[in-house]
């Protein structure tokens, strides 16, 4: 050993003796962002040797070693893991090291002759400390498929064209690019030197694509599969449009945007998203443009016992997934979709089959967006036509089935309206909403509308009565 592993430790302790943790707070600002470019320089350094150590560690446990890879060895199954069992980092983190170590690495041919490194400009930028591991990762992960059919010479420009604009010393990009402007760039040179590529690219994506619904598990169904890339581009847009923060309610005072300024939002963006993809179902559902089942629209079927919904106990059994339902997830899809009475007799014949109830017409929704405008519960941005209607009495409870016991709320205010602690009442046909104790101590009720109509006329009203 060369008492490089000794170095290197009192390096560490060096450094970690220069800065105190807490004093960033204490500098200027021109210090503060000084130190940020003097600290990355440093890591830029660190960067290149931790691919090149991870591509040497990738390089003894190739597999025609077979037991003398260096990972079999030391009992791990691949290079990536043995990395990851040293450094401590996710398997994503050593695999992009790797990747970057083992394209910037010198070769040797099967004659023993050596090689340069698949991207040597790379590698030298590297070496020298003047590219980072996030930007000459990019340079390799947009690059490296281009590289076995672009000529030569061009995919040199092109790399040597990347790595300046990385480093700031093209004539055409006197300051660093960030990774995320040499990502497009980048992009764009691949594109350039294997123009045939996209196409070969497109049908191999047209054959992969799918969406499979895998088993349930618990009380989950999967959903694994890929999308084309236009296809992934408008659910991300849908997404954004939807998951975007949002200021203010638009229907409320200065002193109740202050009770609301928080939505207590509590849902990851991945149950976020979920809920978005919710709502795109049931909208396509009820559209009318989709294929009819025995003649009406695509619409799932939910069986449960009267005795169980009665208690509100047991199980319901949706046609399509053998997973049972929630009584809750029973009362949600009721309350949206209406209910039919089928009474079997002991035997399993159908004895009598009431009449579907409970469903909202198409002119009551269409009235109920009009006054309602979206979902009711401040900070929700899902629109009217996305929402469910909800009965804020329920037919249990004799509420009928009327634009003034009916609102809009989104597919997960919908399923969570018991147990989220958001209040809604009907005053004289319009809907008011009580936050929950948590977010409004007060727990004042007060009028909810997302209706631009409606809002118009309540600023209308101020204006020509301030004290209302």
């Amino acid at each position: 050993m060369t008492g490089i592993p000794e170095a290197l430790e009192r390096l560490r302790s060096a450094l970690a003796g220069v800065v105190g943790f807490d004093e960033p707070a204490r500098w200027s600002d021109d210090d503060l962002l000084a130190v940020t470019a003097a600290v990355e320089a440093v890591g830029r350094v660190v960067d290149a040797q931790r691919a090149a150590i991870a591509g040497e560690v990738a390089e003894r446990s190739r597999v025609e070693l077979g037991d003398q890879r260096l990972s079999t060895r030391r009992g791990c199954r691949s290079a990536s893991e043995l990395v990851e069992r040293v450094t401590q980092v996710s398997g994503v983190e050593a695999r992009r090291r790797i990747t970057l170590g083992s394209a910037s690495r010198a070769r040797v041919s099967f004659t023993g002759e050596p090689l340069e490194a698949e991207f040597p400009g790379v590698a030298a930028a590297l070496a020298a400390g003047e590219l980072g591991a996030d930007a000459a990762g990019t340079i390799v992960r947009e690059l490296d498929r281009s590289r076995r059919v672009a000529d030569p010479v061009t995919f040199a420009a092109a790399e040597h064209e990347l790595v300046a604009a990385a480093t700031g010393t093209g004539e055409a990009a006197t300051v660093r690019c960030t990774a995320d402007e040499l990502r497009i760039q980048a992009q764009a040179w691949a594109v350039f030197l294997d123009q045939d590529g996209t196409e070969p690219d497109d049908e191999r994506a047209m054959r992969r694509r799918g969406i499979r619904l895998g088993r349930a598990r618990d009380g989950l169904i999967a959903v694994r599969g890929e999308l084309m890339p236009e296809v992934a581009a408008k659910l991300t847009r849908l997404f954004d449009a939807h998951l975007s923060p949002r200021s203010g309610t638009g229907f409320m005072t200065d002193e109740e945007v202050a009770h609301f300024a928080a939505s207590g939002e509590q849902r990851s963006s991945d149950q976020q998203r979920h809920d978005v993809f919710a709502a795109i179902v049931d909208t396509a559902a009820r559209s009318g443009e989709h294929p009819t089942i025995g003649g009406a629209a695509p619409t799932v079927l939910v069986s449960v016992r009267a005795a169980d919904l009665h208690a509100g106990r047991g199980a319901g059994h949706a046609d399509g997934v053998g997973l049972p339902i929630s009584m809750r997830a029973v009362r949600h899809l009721i309350c949206t979709g209406g209910t039919q009475r089928v009474v079997l007799d002991d035997q399993g014949k159908i004895v009598e089959l009431g009449a579907q109830e409970r469903c909202f017409t198409p002119a009551q929704r269409r009235a109920i967006t009009v006054r309602d405008g979206g979902c009711l519960i401040p900070g929700c941005s899902v629109p009217a036509s996305w929402c469910e209607i909800h009965h804020v009495i329920p037919d249990a409870d004799g509420g009928p089935t009327h634009p003034d016991n009916g609102v809009l709320v989104c597919w997960f205010h919908h399923r969570t309206i018991d147990t989220s602690g958001w209040g809604i009442r009907m005053i004289r046909g319009a809907p008011q909403i009580r936050a929950p104790r948590w977010l409004d101590p007060g727990g004042a009720w007060r009028p909810a509308t997302k209706s631009p109509t409606r809002l118009a006329d309540q600023l209308e009203r101020r204006r020509s009565d301030p004290a209302a």
